[in-house]
């Protein structure tokens, strides 16, 4: 009988940014964020371009891979706390961070640098430390 392996946070959330198609990834953030915090990530200023982008129109410049980021953070946030919550850790200031917003991080930020040290956050926040 095989045992299951201990829930690491986080695990699930990685497998699922990476394996949704990117309409259902930018539907289901939009779902939990909100459609004007998820187009604030993505960089775009319509949040028509959702729209574009949930029914097929491929995404431009680094919009993917910032919103595959940051489904990946809101994934594994959403596992332990209410929606509500998790738009309140993406836009305060937080000192895990330097003091500085997770949601601007994840718009503005260098993507090799700034995804360690938003995703280490989230799971500083849900452990409690």
């Amino acid at each position: 009988m095989a045992t299951k392996a201990p829930s690491r946070p986080g695990l699930q959330a990685y497998r699922e940014s990476l394996t949704l198609s990117f309409p259902e990834l930018v539907s289901s953030l939009a779902d939990s964020i909100g459609r004007k915090l998820t187009a604030y990530v993505a960089g775009v200023k319509d949040v028509r371009a959702l729209n574009r982008w949930i029914h097929g129109v491929e995404p431009y410049g680094e919009a993917e891979s910032r919103l595959r980021l940051t489904f990946q953070v809101v994934r594994t946030l959403l596992d332990h706390d209410s929606p509500q919550v998790v738009q309140a850790w993406l836009t305060g200031v937080n000192p895990e961070l330097g003091d500085r917003v997770p949601l601007r991080l994840l718009r503005e930020g260098e993507i090799p640098v700034i995804a360690p040290q938003v995703l280490a956050a989230a799971r500083a926040f849900i452990s409690g430390g």
